[in-house]
């Protein structure tokens, strides 16, 4: 049974006795394993006495998304395609369109399963499928831990208010679950669309004419073998010296996990479960990011609509960076100069470089990163929208919470005032000479070269 409080009711249809099959339409949750909307969707088929299909649709003009991120995503629906097939269960995988293939099914579905997602346009979707729909529509929250509604009923200040709340119910969501077996298989259900052939990756990736932004590679395959396997050598390899030297740009201690959190391909219970017993003191400084501090960006991107505007940010940090807004800046960069990591500052080139070539940044100079575009552009507005822009077309986890409310971070979401100065205002500071008192920086210069090089 999947507790009451992962779901929600998003229409007043009933059941439709004139279909054959309930659909689970899978988007934010890609994966067979812990996937609590998965669960639901096959009981709510064996309670009915029907197969089950999973839809997956694919826009291919997904925000800032780009090839490689396509790629990833296309990685993980081989795995779910391979695992539901282990399980007598059809992947429909449509190319043109989320709510296009839905609308082609939905006069046979008998009732309507989803995933939950936070941000404005999947909330869009599910708002117009429920609309459109003539059957009971459910969504269930499956990428948390503790589902963010359950959480808090207001956008949270800081980690620190969220923190006090959602604790002590970690442990009573963070269950394993049980795997859920179909009683009447789906594999002989006639397709009504052409699917995406998931065999050929390369070619379905030049047909969609998607951008080619950044390196041909990431230093990850995506989809849930993969993401098991990155677990397993954090654990082996990493958490043990995760509290003392994660924030070392140097070091590379990092979970590796953000993008398969990203898109689903893994469950924050899974890694939950995985970690907490483990004999290590590293384990409550890595909880506290997987836990209070991504659902902390959930709570933000659910409860503020301008997630994504400068206007997110607290009144006290708006009005200080106004205040400096016309403050002499030491250097201007354009958006292009910016993006191709031309910059006076070799510890920012090579953050961006790090970010353009293998899709991801160390998380502490991300921090340094976003406080640099705001010192070098003309004005904070600006400077927030360039961040947001580089971070959702190069970050492998881009467009997702934990992006969104890391860049607002910089300009002082989640933070606290700081002594005023210069353009900056009260906003925490970062500069170069900070990142050479705490850490060996060639280190991290001679990692990012030598990785950009494989």
């Amino acid at each position: 049974m999947i507790d009451a409080q992962r779901i929600k009711h998003l229409n007043a249809q009933q059941v439709n006795p004139q279909g054959s099959y309930v659909l689970y339409w899978m988007q934010a949750s890609q994966r067979v394993v812990q996937n609590e909307a998965l669960s639901h969707a096959i009981a709510t088929a064996n309670s009915l006495r029907k197969p089950l299909v999973v839809y997956f649709g694919i826009a291919e003009a997904f925000n800032e998304a780009n090839e490689r991120h396509y790629r990833f995503l296309l990685e993980g629906l081989k795995d779910v395609q391979e695992g539901l097939l282990e399980q007598g269960i059809s992947l429909w995988v449509y190319g043109n369109g989320v709510v296009e293939g839905l609308m082609q099914l939905a006069e046979n579905v008998v009732a309507l399963v989803t995933d939950c997602a936070y941000g404005r346009l999947e909330q869009s979707w599910r708002r117009e499928v429920a609309r459109r729909i003539p059957c009971a529509m459910v969504q269930v929250e499956a990428n948390v831990i503790v589902p963010v509604e359950t959480a808090s009923l207001k956008e949270e200040y800081s980690a620190a208010t969220l923190r006090r709340k959602i604790e002590p119910m970690i442990g009573y969501f963070a269950q394993k679950q049980e795997p859920v077996h179909l009683q009447q298989n789906s594999l002989s259900i006639q397709m009504p669309f052409a699917l995406v052939d998931l065999d050929d990756i390369p070619g379905l990736l030049a047909s969609m004419h998607l951008q080619k932004k950044g390196g041909d590679r990431l230093l990850m395959r995506g989809g849930e073998k993969s993401a098991q396997a990155t677990l397993s050598h954090f654990i082996e390899h990493g958490l043990a010296l995760y509290a003392e030297k994660r924030n070392d740009p140097g070091e590379s201690v990092s979970s590796h996990l953000s993008g398969y959190l990203h898109f689903g391909q893994i469950s924050p219970i899974t890694v939950y479960l995985a970690i907490k017993d483990e004999d290590c003191s590293s384990v409550p400084a890595f909880l506290e990011q997987l836990v209070v501090r991504r659902e902390l960006a959930c709570n933000f991107v659910h409860y503020n609509p301008l997630y994504d505007q400068y206007a997110c940010l607290p009144l006290w940090a708006k009005a200080s960076l106004e205040s400096h807004a016309s403050d002499p800046r030491p250097v201007l960069y354009t958006l292009s100069e910016l993006e191709g990591a031309h910059t006076h500052d070799r510890y920012w080139n090579a953050a961006q470089q790090e970010l353009v070539a293998l899709g991801t940044m160390h998380n502490y100079m991300r921090m340094y990163w976003g406080k640099k575009i705001l010192e070098w552009s003309a004005d904070p507005e600006e400077a927030f929208q360039t961040a947001l822009y580089l971070n959702n077309t190069y970050q492998l986890d881009g467009r997702d919470p934990n992006g969104y409310a890391g860049v607002a971070w910089c300009f002082g979401k989640h933070d606290r005032p700081w002594t005023e100065r210069t353009v900056f205002g009260n906003i925490r500071y970062m500069n170069d000479k900070g990142l050479e008192r705490k850490f060996s920086m060639q280190r991290y210069l001679d990692r990012i070269q030598e990785a950009i090089q494989i």
